[in-house]
């Protein structure tokens, strides 16, 4: 009998509650605070703090930073705002960093 495995997905690291699935990452190669980090295109199980502008390595965003909707953990940012026209593409996306989030499913 074939055993049932659900959605790749990437959980809370403090609490394990399901914050990202692995078909949203648009790419890996983002930078968070605490190091590499992943850029999703959705985010699920989340809470979205307050709009503040920040330069970032680039150029100049509005984001909110984005907490786990169990245990309030920051887990990375949301992209409100980019400034510079090549940085559009950005806008309403969800950085997660890597140290924050665990892989299930997998």
């Amino acid at each position: 009998m074939a055993e049932l495995v659900g959605p790749r997905l990437y959980s809370c690291c403090n609490c394990r509650n399901h914050v990202a699935l692995h078909d949203d990452v648009i790419s890996k190669a983002f930078q968070g605070r605490n190091g590499r980090a992943f850029l999703f295109s959705h985010a699920m199980n989340v809470m979205v703090g307050a709009k503040e502008d920040r330069q970032l390595m680039t150029g100049l965003h509005t984001v909110a930073d984005v907490y786990c909707s169990d245990c309030r953990e920051v887990l990375g940012w949301k992209y409100e705002r980019a400034y510079e026209e090549t940085q559009k593409y950005k806008e309403g996306k969800f950085i997660l960093e890597k140290s924050k989030i665990v892989k299930e499913n997998w």
